[in-house]
């Protein structure tokens, strides 16, 4: 039910879809006698859109959770263990062209070449599961062992947990495969916008992690990396909406630490 209700609230409760929804009501309206309401709604809703795509409201957002941990330290040692969360690969677009395409979260699979050549003895777990709303049965797993052809990284290197859904079943079932050794130092690979709830999670499965952050989407002081588009403005400010409900939801539900995990 968790799980359900997750991806419907993450969906309803983006800003630029609120903002949509409010504008075509106002639309339906404008047909009843309830015009004038409808034509405020509308009005309302395409300013509030371009207020809030063109400010940097979500950049400032997305960077207050971004700067919480800093980029990992090389010079504490090798670590024993990492664990790489899913969502840099496009499954359905892979899917299509039968080829491995990666998304905006990219930087955790590139990171997996870059660690398992630094740290030839480490052992690699990659934690994804099937998470979409109406379960297709299909996982990163077949294009991430492309992408590791291609890095010329031996298959038997990463280790693949396929049942997670979400980010505390991600600690949950990789602390289960790994079992990890009392003294062990285990690096936790996701992006750096996300980092605070993974971190967290792991925390309250009791497995301890050091975070590795990556694939940044803004820059120092909260400047956002979009171009001044409309449209990157709002999914800028989605990104960092979703990870802030998510968040609050992890925590009144008991799924993390803290509300906002820290080093």
């Amino acid at each position: 039910m968790f799980f359900i209700l997750s991806k419907t609230a993450a969906f309803l409760l983006l800003p630029s879809n609120i903002l949509i929804v409010l504008g075509l009501l106002g639309v339906a309206l404008l047909a009843t006698r309830f015009k004038r309401a409808g034509l405020a709604l509308v009005v309302a809703s395409l300013m509030l859109l371009a207020v809030l795509g063109f400010l940097p409201l979500g950049g400032m957002l997305a960077n207050k959770l971004e700067s919480r941990f800093p980029p990992w330290d090389p010079t504490h040692g090798a670590p024993d263990g990492i664990v790489v969360l899913g969502g840099g690969i496009a499954s359905t677009l892979s899917n299509e062209y039968g080829d491995p395409v990666l998304t905006g979260d990219g930087g955790r699979i590139t990171a997996i070449a870059k660690l398992a050549r630094a740290y030839p003895n480490a052992r690699i777990v990659y934690s994804n599961g099937d998470a979409s709303l109406f379960p297709t049965g299909q996982t990163d797993g077949k294009y991430l062992y492309l992408l590791l052809d291609s890095f010329g990284i031996p298959r038997e290197r990463v280790l693949l947990e396929d049942k997670a859904r979400n980010t505390f079943e991600n600690a949950v079932f990789s602390k289960e495969l790994v079992k990890p050794k009392p003294g062990e130092r285990w690096l936790l690979v996701t992006s750096a916008q996300h980092m605070p709830r993974a971190v967290g999670c792991f925390r309250q499965a009791g497995f301890e992690v050091e975070a590795y952050p990556v694939a940044w989407r803004t820059r120092p002081r909260g400047r956002s990396t979009f171009g001044g588009a409309l449209s990157g403005g709002l999914n800028t400010l989605d990104l960092a909406t979703h990870e802030w409900i998510g968040l609050i939801v992890y925590r009144l539900t008991g799924k993390t630490s803290a509300l906002l995990p820290a080093p």
